[in-house]
């Protein structure tokens, strides 16, 4: 039988053992001058066009979340795009390119898309807006001060070729494109960019368009915006080509395109492969895998300093599983790991914007597609955007590679924000954090010791269990307030002397405000 002191030594001996979970990892910034910077308004989502009989592995997961059929008035959503003062909407998706305007009213029968088994891309009709639920829309983006980019549709006034599966050939028909924004200019709605097409880049999804015919449709569409808008102050942005990165065809695009006529260069991203693959929840945890994606990132940032150095690279689609997200990993906690290192990664690399895919509907979205409450990602977006700055900073770890870091200068007050994202099941890790200031490379000047409280916000799953649908934040569940009210995001205040701790399997929002990077001045 064990005596009390034998029992002590066990507890002692097994407290010990945890605590060697811990391990330290060596940080280090270098804060004399930003790498890169995004737009102010980085976080951008999706608002998409498919109907609610839009299924995918036996699974129907849209709902009414469709742009034809969502509940703009829903409290709930309405409250979840305000939280961001402002948030970016991108209205688009795979069906834009089969949408037509009924500005005039002459489009008879003007309805919804409809199920059709062939004759049509995706598998639905035509769908047709007409201006009424044009205006709810904006309402909508007007009560919510929603920053709005619109999909035009790219393959109007084209015809499939006739000797090349996929291909469409012709000129753009820009006439409804036309109307369109004149309506909405007399109607005074506000529109941030256009972006022509979605995903007919490359060797396309279910159509593509030639690289320097696509070139011709995008000085057409800035003309279009020009006279449109004659106010440079006041003028949209013109977007493209919105799909998958193919260097030979964005090489022939961009190059062809002329000078200023691309604002920002969009492409997308579904790295996780299909929605029903089984290997996406160990993919998200896998720092390996993370980063093989980079490269694309980095193709693109190059492509553009070559070719268009007037432009800027946005993500403007990723939900990282394609056909409706991943079934049982995309509404989960484990999913924030692969969109907030997505975030990171595309900031380092110099884009301004990241679009998720979707606010609501699919499996990926932020807002669950029935009830509106938000899911973890969304928390992880709203953190982001109010703590984490445009200007991106150089910083590394010197440890595992299951921790994941990404420093930016704090928005609006002083300070460097990080975020840190543990991929580790069993591993802390304490933050050994060191300032960089030598132009020259080296060795870093000095270990960094705050003196100010740090503000910390702890990303964890309820009950430890990544494929939980629950977040907490510093220990306490974020759930809607019983007026249906997004609860309030507070910050752990933390004494600058004691290190930096990041929990196994957890993700940090970490702001420290006596970090003097001369980056942030």
């Amino acid at each position: 039988m064990m005596n009390f002191k034998s029992i002590k030594f066990f507890v002692v001996l097994l407290s010990c053992l945890l605590v060697s979970k811990a391990e330290k990892v060596e940080v280090v910034v270098e804060g004399a001058t930003p790498i890169a910077q995004t737009d102010e308004d980085f976080i951008c989502v999706t608002l998409d066009w498919w109907p609610t009989n839009k299924c995918d592995y036996d699974q129907c997961p849209w709902g009414q979340a469709g742009l034809f059929n969502l509940d703009l008035k829903n409290k709930i959503l309405e409250k979840a795009v305000k939280a961001f003062h402002p948030l970016r909407i991108r209205v688009g998706g795979s069906l834009q390119d089969q949408v037509v305007y009924n500005v005039r009213n002459n489009i008879e029968n003007c309805q919804p898309f409809q199920k059709q088994d062939k004759g049509f891309l995706f598998g639905f009709s035509i769908g047709c807006l007409d201006m009424k639920r044009w205006d709810e829309l904006n309402e909508f983006f007007n009560q919510t001060r929603a920053k709005v980019t619109f999909g035009l549709n790219a393959l109007i006034g084209r015809k499939e070729s006739k000797t090349e599966k996929t291909l469409w050939v012709g000129d753009w028909y820009s006439h409804n494109a036309r109307d369109l924004m004149s309506y909405t200019i007399s109607k005074g709605y506000k529109i941030d960019s256009y972006e022509l097409g979605n995903e007919l880049c490359g060797v396309g999804v279910s159509a593509r368009i030639e690289a320097k015919q696509y070139a011709k449709d995008m000085a057409t569409l800035k003309n279009l915006v020009k006279e449109m808008y004659p106010n440079p102050k006041t003028q949209p942005k013109v977007l493209g080509p919105g799909g998958f990165y193919d260097k030979k065809w964005f090489d022939t695009f961009l190059d062809a395109s002329g000078h200023d006529v691309i604002d920002g260069v969009t492409h997308h991203i579904y790295n996780l492969g299909p929605g029903n693959n089984p290997d996406v929840v160990r993919r998200v945890q896998d720092p390996f895998f993370l980063t093989q994606i980079a490269q694309t990132f980095k193709d693109v940032s190059n492509a553009i300093e070559k070719f268009a150095p007037w432009s800027g690279a946005w993500v403007s689609e990723s939900g990282g599983a394609y056909n409706s997200g991943g079934q049982l990993v995309s509404y989960t906690f484990a999913f924030g790991f692969w969109y907030l290192d997505q975030l990171g990664m595309t900031s380092v690399y110099n884009h301004k914007v990241y679009c998720r895919q979707a606010l609501t509907g699919g499996n990926y979205a932020l807002l669950n597609t029935t009830t509106f409450v938000p899911n973890p990602d969304y928390y992880g977006a709203l953190l982001w955007h109010r703590v984490m700055g445009s200007k991106v900073l150089s910083v590394t770890n010197k440890g595992s590679p299951y921790l994941r870091v990404y420093s930016h200068c704090a928005k609006k007050e002083p300070g460097v924000s990080f975020v840190f994202i543990n991929l580790s099941k069993n591993t802390s890790f304490e933050i050994d954090l060191f300032h960089d200031l030598n132009l020259n490379g080296g060795s870093p000047n000095f270990e960094f010791k705050g003196h100010k409280k740090r503000e910390e916000y702890h990303l964890t799953p309820k009950d430890g269990n990544i494929l939980s649908s629950i977040v907490l934040l510093n220990g306490t569940p974020l759930e809607l307030s019983d007026l249906l009210e997004i609860p309030e995001l507070k910050p752990k205040l933390v004494d600058g002397l004691i290190p930096i701790s990041i929990a196994a399997h957890s993700i940090a929002f970490i702001t420290i405000r006596d970090f003097n990077a001369p980056a942030c001045c």
